[in-house]
């Protein structure tokens, strides 16, 4: 989870790989609309999001061995709106500094344009204590930002 350009699709499908489980990127599972809307740079509102997200955990639970969704994920209704249909979601949260966030949005072929950043970073509510995942820096190469993941997921929710 994290806004646009934290890495959800890159670190997410490297650490699929690594751990063996299907990977889905939850940008492909926005209706039309939505790709749209965004592309429009239009940010989405709840009513946009809730019926994706209800896609998002559909997908998760449906996996029941397990599977990286890459989704932004922003607020933590939005994340307990997935966790209400696959209550065991584990959420990684990718932290980037604006900077760089930006840096990275301005350099991808993605629909979401940088100027929706800022209305990203005033959706996103940081994972909070009592919430199953945990917060991991994107400063690093991939392979190694994934070993910090794998390193969070060792412990009272290990999965593999």
């Amino acid at each position: 989870m994290g806004p646009a350009g934290s890495g959800k699709s890159l670190i997410g499908a490297e650490l699929a790989a690594r751990l063996g489980l299907p990977f889905v990127d939850a940008d492909d599972l926005h209706p039309a609309a939505n790709v749209a809307k965004m592309a429009a740079g239009t940010p989405l509102d709840d009513d946009d999001r809730m019926p994706w997200l209800d896609v998002v955990g559909a997908v998760l639970r449906d996996h029941a061995d397990g599977a990286v969704v890459a989704c932004s994920a922003l607020a933590r209704r939005y994340r307990d709106r997935i966790r209400a249909i696959a209550p065991d979601a584990w959420f990684v949260e990718l932290r980037v500094d604006r900077g760089e966030l930006a840096r990275r949005m301005t350099t991808r072929d993605h629909f979401m344009p940088s100027t929706l950043l800022d209305s990203q970073l005033d959706a996103l509510e940081h994972l909070g204590a009592d919430e199953a995942g945990a917060a991991v820096v994107n400063d690093g190469e991939p392979a190694v930002v994934v070993e910090r993941i794998r390193a969070a997921l060792v412990g009272p929710q290990s999965l593999r």
